[in-house]
């Protein structure tokens, strides 16, 4: 066996070959404080089954977490987890209430093994995707620290403020699906947005909720567990975007200063406020009340100074914007590739990846 899955313990060879045991009598038991030192996929064991990680970094060991102990004379990490991400892990399930998975039905995946040097061709072309995807990434967070950093130096001390209603309104302009039978909606939703920070375009018909309408003129932001920031400044690609009730929707009076108003909702001390202004008996499940936020004193400086910071700011926005899409055309090319390449449909020794780099990567 090239890899298997563990849970609750390290698995790790001693020298001599055996694997060490933990607690009295031979018995395995959890080891919370064990530290897991090489290459590793990760799969969580419970709730939404399909989700699959990778990490080359050290990483303390969890038992809500499947990871892999990697015979890598035989496999390449990496390249088990691209294998892994073409199975279709929920139909591993052998959960009822709960979807769940077992390191024994893990263990019985079957994987497709070539040789060890064309494992790495493989992991060298499509990592290279995921190398830029990380990279447009690690820019967009620089980016939005940047102005943030920008707008808490110039704004944060002794400027005038007034009340957000006197500069932005909250739109509550709801659609109904089944009015929408046929439309492709741009949807922007909080799983959306927890997953990869992009809506997810889909039939109106398979939505069973009604929605805000939105446009590229909204800044929303989450008044469900306003503890976890879900702040989004829509590009709104199509003509049918809508977005989750549970996003507080606000259209500014005047929308050339979107980009001043979007970082006065992305401070903390607006995040701090809205902490401030919420209901629910319990932490996961506590709302921001919209109307609330209506009075929240929004800085107001001159309006010379609201269009000096626009004009750093905006293209910075758009340019992140720029990002995500580039990074969702390299995720769909990506996957495309995927499983071309492992079932040798496409030959991976005859692929250029100088060329696939220039032309896909840097002009996606």
């Amino acid at each position: 066996m090239f890899a298997q899955f563990a849970t609750g313990k390290i698995i790790k060879k001693l020298s001599d070959g055996s694997i060490p045991t933990y607690g009295s009598g031979g018995i395995m038991r959890y080891v919370d404080t064990a530290i897991c030192e090489q290459p590793s996929v990760l799969i969580p064991r419970k709730g939404t089954l399909g989700n699959l990680f990778y990490t080359d970094e050290p990483f303390w060991t969890v038992d809500t977490l499947f990871w892999t102990d990697i015979d890598q004379t035989k496999i390449v990490p990496k390249y088990l987890y691209y294998q892994l991400k073409q199975k279709d892990l929920a139909s591993y399930n052998v959960g009822t209430a709960v979807p769940s998975l077992t390191v024994e039905v893990l263990n019985e995946i079957d994987l497709d093994v070539p040789s060890i040097d064309k494992q790495r061709r493989i992991v060298e072309v499509l990592n290279s995707f995921d190398s830029k995807i990380a990279l447009n990434n690690r820019l967009n967070d620089y980016l939005l620290e940047l102005v943030s950093s920008v707008f808490a130096y110039r704004f944060s001390n002794n400027v005038n403020t007034t009340e957000l209603k006197n500069v932005l309104s909250i739109s509550t302009k709801a659609l109904k699906p089944q009015e929408h039978a046929g439309e492709i909606w741009e949807h922007y939703s909080i799983p959306a947005f927890d997953e990869n920070h992009r809506p997810v375009f889909e039939p109106a018909s398979g939505i069973k909720s009604n929605k805000y309408q939105i446009d590229s003129e909204c800044i929303l932001i989450s008044k469900l567990n306003p503890s976890t920031k879900r702040i989004w400044m829509p590009y709104c690609s199509s003509n049918n975007a809508v977005c989750s009730t549970e996003f507080i929707v606000y259209r500014p009076y005047l929308k050339e200063y979107k980009s001043f108003y979007y970082a006065a909702i992305d401070s903390p001390r607006f995040t701090d406020y809205l902490l401030e202004h919420v209901s629910g008996s319990t932490g996961s499940r506590q709302r921001a009340q919209s109307k609330d936020t209506l009075n929240y004193l929004m800085p107001n400086p001159g309006k010379e100074e609201i269009k000096d910071f626009c004009t750093f700011a905006d293209p910075i926005y758009r340019h992140i914007q720029i990002n995500e899409q580039q990074t969702a055309k390299l995720e769909l090319l990506r996957d495309a590739l995927l499983p071309k390449l492992m079932s040798g449909e496409i030959d991976v020794s005859k692929v250029d990846l100088t060329q696939l780099t220039n032309n896909h990567l840097a002009g996606c």
